[in-house]
């Protein structure tokens, strides 16, 4: 249990360098985070009163315990377990000449992660750091969504992640009608073949795709669509989030309804 605690620790501790800790205080009380922070001792033994906590909380902190030991247990650099199928598409994807921003890229961003997936997560298009290591959501935009997954139970290692364009905009610039229209039969066919329970669309572009609706994040989150019988949760792009920590807390709601959609309980 000692190794659990420490990484739930660490956990708590990233938490708390994203400046909201409200974001594990539906979980834990504020006396639980500030004994496991300063102490690494179990918070429950060293406050008086009934020695078990409630069920409801008791399963949420065992949950992101459990995803932070998944998590830290991945091996580095099998960051795509694909299928043979998703292979031959990865190797389509990397040759694409089908609209113009293949004549700026440096890398084709195809998607990573786990080819059975229950979660597929589907952001808007690469940034320079994507376009240079060939990953999506990487760098500061992707530490903060691998702790939002973590924080609802889903380690990065346990979900597929892609985007709706594959190569990078120029500027980073927002995708245009033609471009995703050229890239769509990727995504479309990365959805059919991995199967998710569950997509999560990051950003206006992704809702949009996956939901068909023109509207904006705020306006589509906090209720689950559908796409074809699939559960589509939206929430916004963790690059604005690190422009706008005031609406952390919407995001981290839109990641436990994400978990409920997976647990059957939404």
């Amino acid at each position: 249990m000692s190794d659990v605690r420490g990484l739930l620790v660490r956990y708590l501790r990233q938490r708390s360098e994203l400046g909201d800790e409200r974001l594990f205080l539906e979980t834990l009380t504020r006396e639980d985070v500030r004994a496991l922070l300063a102490s690494r001792a179990p918070a429950r033994a060293a406050r008086p009163g009934p020695a078990r906590a409630a069920p409801a909380r008791e399963g949420a902190q065992a949950r992101v315990a459990a995803a932070a030991a998944a998590s830290a247990a991945a091996v580095p650099g099998t960051h795509e377990r694909s299928g043979p199928a998703l292979d031959a598409l990865r190797q389509e994807a990397l040759a694409c000449t089908r609209c113009r921003l293949h004549q700026g890229r440096r890398t084709v961003v195809f998607g990573e992660g786990d080819a059975k997936a229950a979660v597929m997560v589907v952001g808007e298009a690469p940034g320079a750091e994507e376009d240079r290591t060939g990953r999506p959501f990487v760098g500061a935009a992707g530490k903060l969504l691998d702790r939002l997954l973590l924080s609802a139970g889903f380690p990065r290692a346990s979900v597929y992640i892609c985007n709706v364009l594959k190569c990078r905009p120029p500027g980073n610039r927002d995708p245009r009608p033609d471009e995703i229209a050229s890239c769509s039969p990727y995504l479309e066919q990365q959805v059919e073949l991995v199967a998710p329970r569950a997509l999560l669309a990051v950003g206006r572009f992704a809702a949009q795709a996956l939901v068909g609706a023109e509207a904006s994040t705020g306006t589509l989150r906090g209720r689950v669509h559908r796409r074809r019988g699939v559960p589509v949760v939206v929430t916004f792009h963790p690059a604005y989030l690190l422009r706008s920590p005031e609406r952390l807390r919407e995001a981290w709601q839109d990641f436990q309804l994400l978990r409920q959609v997976i647990d059957g309980e939404a």
